[in-house]
């Protein structure tokens, strides 16, 4: 028999600033569940070139809500997911019954139940953790990469491991684990109490963020981690990977565990792009630089 997951009211997202779209849903498999209603944001012509947006720590579909009207005006077709466990999506229950395995199902799932085949993907934060995972597993679903902030997680260590296991000590040491302050710490612009309500806005409690809470502890550290292997196996095969690819990251960023210089290094398809480092930006570089990644965005995928 399976469970039923829980459910954010649905008016915990109305009047939200800057995000009136229609919400759309649909369901993915799950072994425990039965199946689960993923949302998603569907804006633009039915028929155009695909731009999917794939969010990270902290988001939800709400950190593209400014980059949907300039995509469509350049005749895009914009598809953004949220997470199992994210925003309007299904919570589960428990914490431990997110894995990173499962994750991957999920929006794999969802791409396949939307049919998306060959599109531009950008991928920010976690986003980057599953979209190259499955570039070098399915590379059928996307025909260009747009990266910001991200990296493939293989366990290889170093000090961005040791500062990970620290960061997450320090949000699980909080009363409340946080959602739109943890992006409004990431940022050079600070957020006004309205957005950081809305990035809040899925959560009513805290049993609504079993999603969110379990991410920090479900990314792939140690080598010996069965999705470290498998990542690496897809690092090696994404070595091979011709079609374009892009970075588009905070410049301080550069040089350390999270830059892109091993994405342009090891990606064939990344060598000659109009690669940029963008500032001021901090972390989340979706809410500093919405206008100026939608407009390199577009321009890379109409290139």
């Amino acid at each position: 028999m399976s469970i039923t997951p829980l459910r954010t009211p649905e008016g915990r997202f109305a009047h939200l600033p800057g995000y009136g779209f229609r919400p759309r849903y649909v369901a993915v498999p799950d072994a425990r569940y039965g199946s689960l209603r993923m949302h998603y944001l569907d804006e633009g012509p039915r028929e155009a070139p695909v731009i999917l947006l794939l969010h990270g720590q902290g988001c939800w579909s709400y950190a593209f809500r400014d980059f949907i009207a300039p995509l469509t005006a350049a005749g895009f077709r914009v598809v953004a997911p949220d997470y199992i466990g994210f925003g309007r999506s299904d919570k589960l229950l428990d914490t431990e019954h997110y894995s990173f395995h499962g994750h991957l199902g999920w929006l794999a799932s969802f791409l396949d139940a939307l049919a998306l085949r060959e599109v531009t993907a950008y991928l920010f934060d976690w986003g980057g953790f599953f979209g190259l995972r499955l570039a070098g597993e399915r590379p059928e679903l996307f025909g260009r990469l747009v990266l910001s902030n991200t990296q493939l997680p293989t366990g290889q260590g170093g000090s961005g491991r040791e500062w990970f296991i620290r960061w997450r000590e320090q949000q699980f040491a909080l009363p409340k684990f946080p959602q739109g302050e943890m992006v409004d710490s990431g940022v050079v612009r600070k957020l006004s109490p309205q957005v950081i309500a809305a990035y809040d806005a899925p959560y009513p409690d805290e049993a609504h963020k079993s999603g969110p809470r379990r991410f920090p502890m479900i990314l792939p550290i140690w080598p010996d981690d069965p999705a470290c292997i498998a990542n690496a196996a897809a690092w090696d095969r994404l070595g091979h990977w011709t079609r374009p690819v892009l970075t588009l990251y905070s410049e301080g960023l550069a040089g350390g565990s999270m830059g892109p210089e091993a994405i342009q290094a090891h990606i064939p398809g990344a060598r000659g792009q109009p690669h940029a480092l963008l500032a001021p930006a901090g972390f989340y570089i979706v809410e500093d630089q919405s206008a100026e990644l939608a407009a390199r965005i577009a321009a890379f995928a109409a290139a």
